[in-house]
């Protein structure tokens, strides 16, 4: 199987039923477990795929275990583990294997799934788009929206740069990001998550105005201090991040004493329903 780590997990829904995705190799892989668990109604879906393996092997598809990616996705506890997923065409396959009168509908489901996402590649801005009606949908203002937008380009500015200097997994970008976090807003994203009282929810997606400016002023002094110094190692880049996170924390400070009100608070911008589409930072 191969194995890789992803740091952003997306939540599609089916017919009310949440099935994780993540981009790997520039297209979607879906969570195995969750497409079995929509297609058959399983109390036990691991079970049911690890039988359905079996199967698969007996019947010949030996190549299926190849073809078949353990990427991490964020589970119903908040944190990331390697998951059984699986491209678009791999998926079919599996599908083919299960008798479910959902088995139709959903490979045409998944075909436009799989579709967006090549429109995507042809045309990125067609990703922005969406991003941008499905906060819509959810009730954010287009003033905020703006900001989230551009906090999410900043955002991949400084993995890139992060990705070219040496930091090789997920592991490593959560410390950073940690270290960005706790020099702002004296929290690490954990830690301000369990502030604002919120589970699997996107943090960046329940933070106001000022919180989402203060973010993105980490992350941009931080991409620019590595830039500047030519950063290069784990080291290095850490102290960037901190030094980066420093300077908008200076800034949260002085906001904060001569509005005589903290920015960080425990209200949640929005309250976003359930079973909604979740965009990841």
């Amino acid at each position: 199987m191969k194995k890789s780590v992803n740091a952003s997990t997306n939540i599609a829904i089916f017919k009310g039923k949440e099935i994780r995705k993540t981009i790997h190799k520039n297209e979607w892989w879906f969570s195995v477990i969750d497409v079995i668990e929509v297609l058959t109604g399983s109390e036990r879906p691991r079970k049911y795929w690890n039988d359905l393996k079996k199967k698969l092997a007996i019947e010949g598809y030996n190549e299926l275990s190849e073809k078949i990616g353990q990427l991490k996705l964020v589970a119903s506890d908040g944190k990331s583990y390697l998951t059984d997923c699986a491209n678009t065409e791999t998926s079919f396959r599996i599908i083919q294997s299960i008798p479910s009168p959902k088995a139709e509908p959903f490979k045409r489901w998944l075909a436009k799934v799989g579709y967006e996402r090549v429109q995507e590649i042809d045309d990125p801005e067609l990703a922005t788009k969406r991003s941008r009606a499905i906060y819509k949908a959810k009730g954010y203002t287009d003033s905020w929206i703006e900001k989230r937008m551009r906090g999410i380009a900043i955002r991949e500015d400084l993995t890139e740069e992060w990705q070219n200097r040496g930091v090789e997994n997920e592991k490593g970008y959560a410390i950073l990001t940690a270290e960005i976090s706790k020099a702002t807003f004296g929290m690490t994203p954990s830690e301000y998550k369990k502030f604002k009282g919120l589970e699997r929810e996107n943090l960046r997606d329940h933070m106001d105005d000022m919180e989402l400016i203060l973010s993105m002023l980490g992350e941009a002094t931080t991409t620019k201090f590595t830039q500047v110094r030519d950063s290069n190692g784990f080291t290095e880049l850490k102290t960037d991040a901190r030094d980066g996170g420093a300077v908008a924390g200076r800034t949260r400070k002085d906001i904060e004493e001569k509005a005589g009100k903290k920015i960080s608070t425990k209200e949640n911008y929005l309250k976003v329903p359930q079973n909604q589409p979740r965009i990841g930072d």
